[in-house]
């Protein structure tokens, strides 16, 4: 039987040429990018070639970018830090952000740190004057994420930098600014200085890229104690031996994602000139292009999707924004059934998705997500989140519906609630 895989957004599988890339830095190039000798040194050239790109597709320059070993760890060097570095004060979020963000916010709470947590609408949006109005005089941080991570809905970014900004050059209070681009990086265009924001973290298993790494985003000036101690790695920030096959293999996954090609560097030159940041920008542009292909392709297919399970099956309802919204997600509610259930058996089809986030799987508790937006607590336990990838046809969508038909029409047939609706559907 054919497998479907429905969980991009829980992770991706790596790409051919990730691998590819990876493989000479697992075999035969397998030197301590911290050692002067030939092979660290060709180790640390190729981890600054990845640090070239993936400054290149978000618009930073080389020097701004830290390599961790994923999204959780750059979170959480995110809001430490700063928290640290603010010795104490207050800190905005929001109540849908990922438990990367929600736990080390809980975390900070136990040691002095004052947290809001803001409500979000029933599409899952961020209200800007929320955020403005949250502000204290000792508010040293605002984090609020791209895109949510089981809804898919996309956060005003821009407009709560934009204003931050402003508010700074008003009243002399700058507060830091980190968003959360785990979900969004290399699946909708980021500019940091678009954004304006200070900080961004990102992980390269979300994009056909291997699990194990990810960045953080430093923009220049602003000053995070290491979060990692015992060595003098990434520039003394954050220790512990370089990953190069995982930096390596991120690198050309958001290459190939992007749609940039930097120039090669020199061996004289700095990870930070005038002409490597020029390069930056150009490669940044040309990335606009490919990643327009993949919006659209994916759009079309999450569409087509969404369109199906709305018009055929009764009683279900997409969560999240329908149109500012990840390419590539879907999240529904299927009222009157059981979410895990359902999990099981269309993992018995071969279809594989999720209730929610991957970093809650365990959970008995309906998605906090889900809840803050509004959906009813049973109506919650119905939820579904399919997430695309590029291999994901209409044929392959037109396939997961047609089986997942009888599935839901199964559970219902065994739900009282729902026989009795049936019987009375003008109730």
């Amino acid at each position: 039987m054919k497998d479907y895989y429905m969980d991009h957004a829980a992770t991706t599988p790596l790409s051919k040429e990730a691998l590819e890339a990876m493989m000479p830095y697992l075999t035969t190039e397998y030197g301590n990018a911290s050692t002067v000798y030939t092979y660290g040194q060709r180790a640390k050239a190729a981890v600054e070639r990845s640090r070239r790109t993936i400054a290149a597709t978000i618009g930073a320059k080389p020097s701004e970018i830290y390599f961790t070993s994923g999204g959780t760890e750059s979170d959480n060097w995110a809001l430490i830090g700063a928290a640290e570095a603010g010795k104490r004060g207050h800190i905005i979020t929001d109540q849908i952000e990922h438990h990367a963000i929600l736990h080390t916010c809980a975390y900070l709470e136990k040691r002095g740190f004052d947290v809001t947590y803001l409500p979000v609408d029933h599409e899952g949006h961020v209200d800007p004057d929320a955020v403005m109005a949250a502000i204290r005089p000792d508010t040293l941080l605002v984090s609020i994420m791209v895109a949510n991570n089981e809804i898919g809905t996309i956060e005003p970014i821009a407009e709560i930098g934009a204003r931050l900004q402003k508010h700074a050059e008003e009243t002399g209070q700058r507060i830091l600014f980190h968003t959360d681009a785990v979900q969004a990086y290399a699946h909708i265009p980021l500019d940091v200085d678009e954004l304006k924001v200070d900080l961004m973290s990102a992980s390269s298993h979300k994009l056909n890229g291997p699990k194990g790494v990810g960045f953080l985003y430093l923009r220049r000036g602003v000053k995070l104690p290491s979060f990692l101690h015992g060595g003098e790695q990434e520039r003394g920030r954050r220790a512990g031996t370089e990953n190069v096959a995982g930096i390596v293999g991120f690198a050309r996954a958001a290459e190939l994602a992007c749609g940039v090609n930097p120039q090669p560097m020199s061996s004289s030159s700095s990870t930070d000139t005038a002409a490597t940041s020029t390069a930056g920008a150009h490669a940044a542009e040309s990335s606009l292009a490919p990643m327009a292909q993949r919006i659209a392709q994916e759009s079309a297919v999450r569409d087509h999707l969404i369109k199906r399970l709305l018009d055929e099956i009764p009683y279900t309802s997409l969560n999240g924004d329908p149109t500012h919204r990840l390419p590539n997600n879907v999240n529904v509610c299927f009222k009157y059934i059981e979410g895990e259930t359902l999990l099981l058996l269309l993992n018995e089809k071969h279809i594989y998705a999720s209730a929610g986030s991957a970093c809650a799987s365990g959970s008995l508790e309906p998605s906090h997500v889900l809840r803050a937006i509004g959906i009813a607590h049973e109506d919650a336990y119905g939820s579904l989140r399919l997430t695309l990838g590029l291999e994901t046809t209409i044929a392959d969508i037109d396939e997961v519906v047609d089986l997942m038909k009888p599935i839901i029409a199964q559970l219902r047939e065994q739900s009282p609630l729902y026989q009795a609706i049936s019987a009375h559907p003008s109730r």
